[in-house]
């Protein structure tokens, strides 16, 4: 046995492999680009997939912490690049690349040209809010630019259906991914925009940035901007933003949102002008009530005023007055009489011929003066006794005075 050779155990291999690997300066740091096969995401939240080309295969991984930050799905047949370091894993004896992050192969250059063309459309006023239309209120004739099968067509009829079913879906059969794409895309909204339609929907599903790049097309925006009917772009998933969604009079997050907005819900419409139609009559009722009520008073006031009612609160006036007058004579007459029996009374006590009727008599000389003492006549002197039925002649015979105080 040759004492002299030096025999190292599996662990030490593996590891001096890792520290060569790990030491090397390029692999620590390098981009390779691939196909994705055998992806599989881990209950843990780590993701492990190969990466592939025509002539051999590297195992990856992708840790959890890394792969919280990507921005899309692996699946399999994806070309993408990695950027992360290549080392072994010891327990298996196999080397890998440990991915830090990963992107869509081509994607940089796209999204450069995305980048391009939104400053060049922004620059000369595609985005601008004055040039965007308001989408009508009570649309009836959606026109819609997508592919003739698959879920956007599916779902814009069923929820416009459901929210209206008296509105009506123009559909211009359009491409929507690959070549020629923005072409039909183009001609669709200008097809539209010359028919009856009241707004029109360009759309698709969700997808890479390849699968929605006829949307990021400048005849796309160009045929937007121009269109005169209300465009609403529905472009992939609530996160995907493409060209024409900038463009467009008003963006939805998906074909259905889309639906949602250019559609009007029927039932709704229905309620709002029953409500409508509630408070209208109410107003209208508290209205003529109040107008009944002023003709009312205009009528009293008309009639209060009128010549005739004038002349009859006048004739009442003076009936009023007449009577009034009437009866004031009346008890002016009536008091006035009154008096008149007490004076007469107290005259009649006063009266001679009263005096006569109870056994007075009443003394004159013959020229009728009224003999009132003793000293007036003279004996033999004629006077004048008057009695109730007569008068007497007499002579004086005899004087006498006498005090009857």
């Amino acid at each position: 046995m040759n004492n002299s050779r030096n025999i190292y155990s599996v662990k030490q291999v593996n590891s001096y492999i890792k520290r060569m690997l790990d030491d090397d300066f390029i692999l620590r740091n390098i981009y390779i680009q691939g196909e994705v096969s055998n992806c599989k995401y881990h209950s843990t939240g780590h993701i492990y997939f190969s990466l592939k080309d025509a002539s051999g295969v590297i195992p990856a991984v992708m840790w959890k912490s890394d792969a919280s930050s990507l921005k899309f799905r692996l699946e399999d047949g994806m070309q993408i690049i990695v950027h992360g370091s290549i080392s072994v894993y010891e327990a298996g004896g196999r080397y890998q690349i440990y991915a830090r992050s990963a992107e869509e192969a081509g994607k940089g250059d796209l999204a450069a040209q995305f980048e391009e063309l939104k400053k060049k459309l922004e620059e000369m006023g595609y985005f601008s809010e004055e040039y965007k239309k308001e989408v009508p209120r009570f649309s009836l004739r959606i026109g819609v630019v997508t592919a003739e099968t698959g879920a956007v067509i599916r779902d814009i009829y069923n929820v416009a259906k459901r929210r209206n079913p008296y509105c009506q879906i123009l559909l211009y059969p359009a491409k929507v991914q690959g070549d020629g794409a923005a072409e039909t895309i183009a001609k669709g909204i200008s097809y539209l925009d010359k028919s009856d339609v009241d707004v029109i929907i360009i759309g698709r599903g969700g997808g890479s940035m390849e699968d929605l790049w006829a949307f990021n097309e400048e005849m796309v925006a160009q045929a937007i901007f121009q269109c005169n009917k209300p465009v609403i772009s529905a472009v992939g998933h609530e996160t995907d933003f493409t060209i024409a969604d900038f463009v467009a009079d008003l963006r939805a997050p998906t074909p259905s949102a889309a639906a949602e907005l250019a559609v009007f819900d029927y039932a709704l419409f229905e309620k709002e002008l029953a409500d409508y139609r509630y408070s209208l009559n109410l107003y209208a009722n508290h209205k003529l009530d109040r107008i009944r009520d002023e003709i009312k008073r205009y009528r009293l006031t008309i009639e209060t005023l009128s010549p005739q009612n004038q002349l009859l609160q006048k004739k009442q006036y003076l009936t009023d007055k007449s009577s009034r007058l009437e009866d004031l004579m009346e008890r002016e007459v009536r008091d006035r009489k009154e008096r008149l029996a007490v004076r007469s009374e107290h005259l009649l006590g006063l009266s001679p011929l009263k005096r006569l009727s109870e056994g007075y008599s009443f003394a004159t000389d013959p020229s009728g003066n009224a003999l009132k003492s003793i000293r007036q006549v003279k004996i033999d002197d004629n006077i004048r006794i008057r009695v109730t039925d007569g008068n007497i002649d007499a002579a004086v015979i005899t004087v006498n005075e006498e005090n009857y105080e």
